[in-house]
């Protein structure tokens, strides 16, 4: 067929059209940071709709008014002044110079701290940290409101029940966003439930109505809102074991839900634009304390949405806990690092859910797990996975036990040995189940070391550490025939040595500052009993069709709602301390010894130091009572951003005031309860001030100096008249050249008056 000239003229203007036109500029979704609003809490909705417009109007002088009104998915109005929108690359660089911006960022994905769906107490029975006379005496946190930024809440748990409660207190002005799914319900307990998708929307498109709801749908934001402050709940257990009375750390608080966390894209299921419209919200709503148990990368303050709605948090006498992260054992992975947060890692407790591994040779492995199935009392083939290896799999996906690499004629009637790492620990079960074996025996890779984690397996399985891995493994390559039993799990308590520290927790140095020691404090994070969600079973994997109303999991977002239920009682003991003065009390009072009496260590047995745990493990009973506090202010952390370089210009908008960088300024000299020097040359003095919260009393120096560090305190005694009365100290470091060590080194400075020990841990690094 011939065209005609009409056509062919038509064509190719066509292409010349298309050839000619610039190429179609993609859109990304950005936050940006305009700082903070001038109106106060009770600010009218009239305000928030001009805050509104403002936004609208800013971002038409760049796009236009249509197109602004189109590209903003969020306006930020209540006391985080900025805007989410869909945005070219060109344009936010522009937006970027505009002098009223004191950020823009990609609306960047963040991830749950839990290690379950990767690998895998309350203050809860037995597992106890704090004694019931500090929980009476703090009346068990009673009318603290604790809000949660995580997947939302199953409101229908027993630890979400409202019997004995009052009327919620007048000072709450949040509200149940139930409007989507009626059958959710909050009550005079769970006092508060909003939704937060926008920011998820923009990177997965248009959701369906079932996303408008703050249902927990995924279990890890009940467990982290129970375990903070969940009600006393009696035999509570997973599938029986652990069997006790749940309870929150602060098990009377009224509690709230914000959900921000949706099913995974890219690995990550929180993102920045929702995170901060949920901290703009809860600040207004009216909590007390909220619990973050998410992460990402350390990232420059003012890119990083956890550390922007935290200070804003931090400004209205909010307690912000956030969780280290799950990066661990590698040294500067620690997410959260902002010094206006407190930052928890994770360690076990002393409960454990034995499963024996028996050997044809009679010898013995103590693993865990919360298996109900149960072998026959007899012993059966073993098997490395390796050797099932099906025919078109690799050795090592066979022995990762990973889906389609199991040989079934090799495997059917055994116990296989799988390595731990890659795909999710129940899911080697579950692979190792269909193809016919009756048991399983996990064990542990170099790196997880003496790490085990109670999972509620679907065959007969116990999970053992490294070293015992070896010998099983020793075993089978040398024996004809070898044969093993795993016995029955069972709770046992008063475990030694306890407690140790995660492998998954997430490391220190501070990689953004490391004058500051991140993390703060470690708690208990290991096979933590919590409510969880009934949509899901307890593994959360597509196969599993068991529901419970309790589970057991871990990770760094179980440790921080320990912290965050702490924070509660000392919120409802001293309503008037600072949230620097309850993270000093929270950290000088930590321990570094478990309960041998021998220094905390790591999943590798060796010693850890302030890089995994902070300043050590929570003690809440002596957090009750500190003796002294080193307290900071708004404006202190103004002046921590001044010595890091931000511009007073920024600063000023950033705070809403007025702000000049006082002069002299030294990092050093941030009133923090640790202390911290990355680069020493020769020597350096610093100065701390404490407040006495306690009674009066004389307090001595004492110090345990770093290897090849001098360290000088003077003065060498503090006394003290009455409480609030404030003393300033300062403390001389000097490298001791012929004794110098090119690494980090560790010390501690206690003030003490025989009651009170006021301990900070001192690192420093000579260079």
């Amino acid at each position: 067929m011939r065209l005609s000239n009409a056509t062919l003229c038509l064509v190719s203007f066509i292409v010349f059209f298309l050839l000619q036109r610039p190429a179609f500029a993609a859109k990304k979704s950005f936050v940006v940071y305009l700082g903070e609003h001038s109106h106060g809490l009770e600010s009218a909705s009239v305000d928030l709709d001009t805050v509104t417009e403002s936004h609208y109007e800013f971002l038409g002088s760049f796009l236009g008014s249509d197109d602004a009104r189109e590209a903003i998915f969020y306006c930020y109005t209540r006391h985080i002044n900025g805007f989410a929108a869909d945005l070219e690359e060109e344009v936010a660089a522009k937006i970027a110079r505009h002098p009223k911006v004191v950020s823009i960022f990609v609306n960047k994905g963040r991830k749950l701290h839990t290690t379950r769906s990767w690998e895998f107490l309350g203050l809860e029975q037995n597992g106890v940290v704090s004694s019931n006379s500090i929980w009476n005496k703090a009346r068990y946190g009673e009318d603290t409101i604790i809000g949660n930024l995580d997947t939302g809440v199953w409101p229908e748990s027993k630890s979400f029940s409202d019997d004995g409660y009052g009327p919620i207190p007048s000072k709450w002005k949040g509200i149940c966003q139930n409007d989507q799914d009626a059958g959710f319900h909050c009550n005079r307990k769970l006092i508060g439930a909003r939704y937060f998708n926008k920011g998820y929307a923009a990177i997965v498109g248009k959701l369906n109505s079932s996303f408008d709801t703050p249902r927990d749908k995924e279990g890890h934001g009940t467990h982290t809102l129970s375990t903070a402050g969940g009600n006393l709940v009696a035999n509570a257990s997973v599938f029986g074991f652990g069997k006790g009375t749940a309870k929150g750390g602060s098990p009377r608080a009224r509690v709230a839900a914000y959900k921000i966390c949706w099913p995974p894209v890219g690995g990550n299921e929180c993102f920045d634009a929702d995170i901060l419209a949920a901290f703009d919200v809860a600040i207004q709503d009216g909590v007390d304390v909220l619990s973050v148990s998410i992460g990402g990368d350390p990232t420059p303050f003012f890119n990083d949405s956890v550390a922007i709605g935290s200070f804003h948090a931090i400004k209205h006498g909010i307690v912000v806990v956030c969780s280290a992260g799950n990066s661990g054992p590698a040294d500067g992975t620690v997410s959260n690092i902002a010094p206006w947060q407190i930052t928890v890692g994770a360690s076990t407790m002393d409960r454990e859910f034995p499963s024996i591994v028996v050997l044809g040779n009679n010898m013995h492995y103590k693993g865990q797990s919360l298996s109900v199935k149960v072998l026959p009392n007899k012993l059966f083939p073993l098997i490395s996975a390796a050797d099932t290896k099906a025919a078109n799999a690799s050795i090592q996906n066979a022995s990762l036990c990973q889906a389609g690499a199991i040989d079934p004629k090799k495997a059917t009637g055994k116990i296989l040995v799988c390595l731990r790492g890659q795909n999710a620990r129940v899911d080697k079960g579950q692979q190792a189940a269909l193809a016919g074996a009756v048991g399983m025996v996990l064990a542990n890779d170099i790196l997880t070391g003496n790490e085990i984690l109670a999972d509620a397996h679907v065959l007969p399985a116990s999970h053992i550490n490294y070293t015992d891995g070896l010998a099983v493994f020793t075993y089978i390559n040398l024996t004809m025939n070898p044969t093993a039993y795993i016995s029955p799990a069972t709770t046992q308590i008063g475990t030694k040595p306890a407690p140790f520290m995660a492998a998954f927790s997430s490391k220190g140095p501070n990689t953004i500052t490391p004058d500051i020691i991140k993390p703060d404090i470690t708690a208990p994070g290991v096979s933590v009993i919590a409510a969880y969600t009934e949509a899901e079973g307890p593994t959360n994997e597509d196969f599993d069709k068991r529901r419970v109303q309790f589970n057991s999991v871990s990770g760094t977002s179980m440790s921080c709602p320990h912290v965050s239920g702490i924070v509660g009682l000392l919120k409802t003991l001293y309503p008037k301390w600072s949230p620097a003065a309850i993270k000093s009390a929270i950290m000088t009072t930590a321990t570094t010894f478990d309960n041998l009496k021998e220094p905390i260590i790591n999943a590798s047995n060796m010693k850890a130091g302030p890089f995994s745990y902070g300043a050590g493990h929570i003690q809440p009973n002596l957090a009750m009572d500190p003796g002294l506090v080193y307290d900071l202010a708004a404006t202190d952390y103004l002046n921590f951003l001044c010595t890091l370089g931000y511009n007073e210009t920024l600063i000023s908008t950033f705070s809403q005031n007025s702000y000049k960088c006082p002069k002299p300024i030294s990092l050093a000299n941030f009133n923090y309860p640790s202390i911290t020097i990355p680069n020493l040359v020769g020597s350096i003095t610093l100065t701390r001030i404490v407040k006495n919260v306690g009674s009066p009393g004389t307090y001595r120096a004492q110090v345990q100096r770093p290897i090849g560090i001098s360290v000088c305190v003077e003065p060498k005694k503090l006394q003290f008249k009455k409480v609030g009365e404030e003393k300033t100290f300062s403390v001389t470091l000097k490298v001791k050249k012929a004794h110098a060590v090119k690494e980090y080194v560790y010390g501690q400075l206690i003030w003490s008056d025989h009651v009170h020990h006021v301990r900070s841990p001192i690192v420093v690094k000579a260079v």
